[in-house]
């Protein structure tokens, strides 16, 4: 029989969702009644197949309050509770990069003495056994701190800070994020496997355990982990004396580095793996909506991304029993390593997201193509990347900022002159802006040659010609893994990189898939 318990994700200090049904729940002893009170009013439900769930009424922002369930002559009592704004913020390392190793982020922590956002981190334990669920018990939501804030999402955290500001709320952010991680990591096996291409992440991993028991998989992947320790330990004394040195000769000198080591039954970048140690130990605690900053980890399969992040946007919904629950994402940056040639695969990603974009309700993106660093693929400076979600967020989720403060301008069609492509922009009516010297657009005719193009800027419009070309089919705009960006609505965020056509044939995308993919398994 199972003890009364609550979900790990209620504990003191946190943050419940205003003005929506809140779900408490957790386990318990079969057919018992529970209880919860907060706000004076109490609110009853029964244990069925050993889980409870428990609805309490829409409320208004509050704060200071408390909040206790009762079960079977047991008691627990939460403080400090508050009732504002509540934002999962999911996908990579991105979005886990932490507020301490953010570019300003010593100083925001020393600094800042913000009372208005909270934050609840689902552990980060791939597998769930006796040790999981014993630590699982100790998390618990925190208040903002020079010390409790450091681990904190730096995404997160400037996000949250600028809604509640403009709000006027507490904003509770829940991190679920795990660098490296596929989009195939936070979905269901079932969902993948609903599909053909999708299928592909879940048929590689069989391959990859096929013939293994479980306790030889997990002696497999305790080996790699010593291993990768030692490795990192080498690496990193190397690294205190030759910052610069390149990633091949540092494995020349000390190994080769096996990262992210055999895929196994708890390896935490398998598919399905952190949807069930993760995301599920949170769901469904109500929320407003999703963050997502992820894609990197995908660019090895880029034509596929379109299919599995929609995929994962009806997943998400689906758990939370809402079709339109706002699901807020990043559009990657710029980025390509020293060594790498420009394969223009997270050119393919970039396209991805804004497809989804376009295509699927309630979604919001915060385009910072200018936020990159080249041979960096973790931008340190997370400021402007909360602040474009925020943007999004207060524009499509709260209806209090106009579309031509939360978007830079977007591509929407184009026009075929003789001699020249017009190319026409939502968001774009005050006109450009451009910083530098303005570059990046490229033209082709019917074969599909690119050439520099050479462009008129106009309100709303652009007018692209290239030398030569008589007869243009084709235009694009920041086609490239890593380049300079230099043009800009007038509110300071970038033109979203795109293309005018998916000119691209099914087979010379398969031929750049399997080369990136030889590339990334050397």
């Amino acid at each position: 029989m199972a003890e009364f318990s609550v979900a790990a994700v209620f504990s003191s200090n946190m943050v419940l969702q205003r003005q929506k049904e809140v779900k408490v729940f957790g386990k318990g002893p079969e057919g018992a009644q529970v209880s919860v009170q907060i706000l004076g009013k109490r609110f009853q439900g029964t244990v069925k197949n050993e889980a409870w769930t428990v609805v309490l009424e829409p409320m208004e922002a509050a704060d200071g309050l408390e909040m206790t369930v009762a079960c079977a002559g047991q008691e627990k009592r939460f403080t400090n509770v508050a009732v504002g704004e509540v934002w999962l913020a999911g996908g990579q390392s991105n979005m886990e990069l932490e507020l301490q190793n953010a570019k300003g982020g010593q100083e925001v922590l020393q600094n800042d003495s913000t009372t208005n956002v909270r934050f609840y981190y689902t552990q980060k334990i791939a597998w769930m056994d006796e040790v999981f669920f014993e630590k699982e018990k100790n998390t618990g939501w925190s208040v903002f701190g020079p010390e409790s804030a450091g681990a904190w999402s730096a995404v997160g955290y400037f996000y949250a800070k600028k809604l509640a500001e403009d709000l006027g709320v507490i904003v509770g952010i829940i991190g679920c994020n795990w660098g490296g991680t596929s989009c195939s990591a936070w979905m269901s096996r079932e969902s993948l496997l609903e599909d053909a291409d999708l299928r592909s992440y879940v048929d590689e991993y069989e391959e990859a355990v096929a013939g293994k028991s479980e306790e030889q998989q997990i002696r497999e992947y305790r080996e790699y982990e010593a291993y990768d320790a030692a490795w990192n330990e080498k690496a990193n004394k190397i690294y205190a004396e030759r910052p610069d040195i390149g990633w091949e000769e540092i494995q020349e000198i000390i190994g080769k580095n096996i990262w992210p080591g055999p895929m196994c039954c708890i390896n935490p970048f398998r598919p399905a793996g952190l949807y069930e140690c993760m995301l599920k130990r949170v769901m469904p605690y109500t929320m407003r909506g999703f963050l997502y900053y992820q894609g990197e980890s995908d660019d090895h399969k880029p034509h596929m991304y379109f299919k599995l992040f929609s995929r994962l946007i009806r997943h998400w919904r689906d758990d939370w029993e809402d079709d339109e629950m706002p699901f807020l994402f990043v559009q990657l940056p710029m980025h390509r390593y020293k060594g790498d040639p420009d394969y223009k695969h997270w050119c393919l990603i970039r396209e991805a997201q804004m497809r989804v974009f376009k295509t699927v309700k309630n979604t919001g993106i915060a385009v910072i193509i200018d936020s990159g660093e080249f041979n960096e693929i973790h931008p340190k400076d997370k400021r402007p990347v909360g602040d474009r979600l925020e943007r999004q967020a207060m524009h499509l989720v709260y209806g209090q900022l106009p579309a031509k403060e939360a978007f830079g301008p977007i591509y929407k069609t184009c026009v075929h002159r003789e001699g020249a492509m017009e190319l026409y922009f939502d968001h774009a009516e005050e006109g450009f802006v451009v910083k530098g010297t303005l570059q990046g657009f490229e033209i082709a005719g019917e074969d599909g040659q690119f050439v520099p193009a050479k462009a008129e800027l106009f309100a709303g419009k652009i007018i692209l010609r290239g030398e030569g070309l008589i007869k243009p089919r084709f235009a694009r705009y920041l086609w490239t893994n890593y380049g300079e960006v230099t043009l800009y609505g007038v509110n300071g965020i970038p033109v979203a990189p795109f293309r005018t056509s998916f000119q691209d044939s099914a087979q010379e995308s398969g031929v750049r898939e399997i080369i990136i993919q030889q590339v990334m398994e050397l």
